[in-house]
């Protein structure tokens, strides 16, 4: 954790007088692999990060939320009883979305005075949105004295993006930033949400996350066009070999190659993106389980070649951050994360060589495209939760 308990307090007291009655974090997460599975009832792999959204709060006698935004330095007043959006401070939606939410479920809803600090890196696909979702329903469910289970809260955090700020967003965000555990990742089933905690322990070798500082460009009419060839795809397989299939989840290479002739080429490659990721997910799973490091270092390269090649959501910037990484001493793997067109990449790399395969790609990644990239070292870090 790089924001300090006592560092939000002070910021607190600075603004409001008096000590907060609780501070709640959240984390950001990377994605392993699993990439563009989860709107196809796929699975996904993530951990959740060192990089957090903090709120230090204290309870108010009315129905108002005073907040300030202290990595922004904004401040808003959110009324409580008319829970809309903000077009002045539209950071403050996240936190009126998730009372929206909570008031849908008949749950009590407490005004505070709140500031909110982070260091999820914004706008680069490590989920600093999904932080401070989870961090308000923390904070709100320690003022209504209510808990609620992991999944139901991950699940009300989508509806939040969903419903509230019009996001199409899947829910694995949500879902690592509350549920994920220290020392492991989280293999999640899309459709029916059961989950696995899955320990990572390879001693001799860590996940260096590298921001490419491209930020994503055309996410949401990308991710619209994909979601239609995927769906494209589907139709020619049920056509052809399994009506019953709903998602690409339900299907199989071989019934893809099959039915090659009822679908484009483009949607073809969509799907074998989806289908083959899907298996890779679960390989990954048992590499992670066996400790094979390398095993899993070769799936999440697969991955990543599969994304530039067939998913086609990479761009000059993952693709020089993720050929560089592939070539230093050490590394057993790179992929891009989350949802491309710019962002971050993840790589598996042996612990003794990750100083200066840090230092490394950043240089050969400069030279390659002019921009200064960002590394970030991180193990993985229990959900949200009161921070002691």
């Amino acid at each position: 954790m790089t924001i300090s308990r006592s560092g939000i307090v002070q910021a607190f007291e600075n603004r409001f007088g008096g000590s907060p009655d609780v501070v709640v974090r959240a984390p950001g997460r990377v994605n392993i692999i699993g990439e563009h599975t989860d709107y196809n009832h796929g699975f996904v792999l993530p951990m959740a990060i060192e990089r957090e959204t903090v709120i230090a709060a204290r309870r108010r006698d009315d129905r108002a939320l005073h907040a300030r935004a202290e990595n922004l330095d904004r401040e808003t007043v959110a009324d409580l009883d008319h829970r809309v959006r903000s077009a002045e401070e539209p950071w403050v939606d996240y936190i009126v979305g998730v009372a929206e939410e909570l008031a849908k479920e008949g749950l009590p809803l407490t005004g505070a005075d709140l500031v909110v600090e982070g260091d999820v890196p914004i706008g680069c696909g490590l989920s600093s949105s999904a932080a401070l979702e989870m961090a308000a329903l923390c904070m709100f469910e320690h003022f209504g004295g209510f808990t609620m289970e992991g999944p139901a809260a991950a699940r009300l955090g989508q509806r939040v993006e969903n419903l509230f700020l019009g996001l199409s967003t899947g829910i694995m965000d949500q879902f690592i930033s509350r549920c994920g555990k220290a020392g492991h990742g989280l293999f999640l089933d899309c459709r029916n949400f059961e989950y696995e905690l899955v320990p990572i322990a390879f001693p001799d070798a860590v996940f260096v996350i590298a921001n490419t500082a491209c930020p994503r460009g055309l996410t949401s009419s990308k991710y619209n066009e994909r979601v239609a060839e995927c769906g494209e795809a589907v139709r020619a397989l049920q056509q052809g070999a399994n009506p019953t299939g709903t998602h690409l989840r339900d299907y199989t290479v071989d019934e893809l190659d099959a039915c090659a002739g009822l679908m484009g080429d483009v949607a073809y490659r969509r799907a074998r993106h989806v289908i083959t990721e899907d298996d890779r997910t679960l390989a990954a799973r048992d590499a992670m389980r066996a400790g094979d490091m390398a095993r899993l270092g070769e799936l999440m390269t697969a991955s990543d070649i599969s994304l530039r090649d067939d998913y086609e959501v990479t761009n000059a910037e993952l693709n020089a951050m993720t050929e560089i990484a592939r070539g230093l001493p050490g590394c057993f793997g790179a992929r891009m994360t989350g949802a491309g067109f710019g962002g971050c990449t993840i790589n598996l790399v042996a612990a003794n060589a990750a100083e200066a395969f840090a230092a490394d790609l950043l240089a050969q990644y400069k030279t390659a495209t002019g921009r200064d990239g960002e590394v970030i070292l991180s193990k993985p870090v229990d959900g949200a939760g009161v921070l002691a």
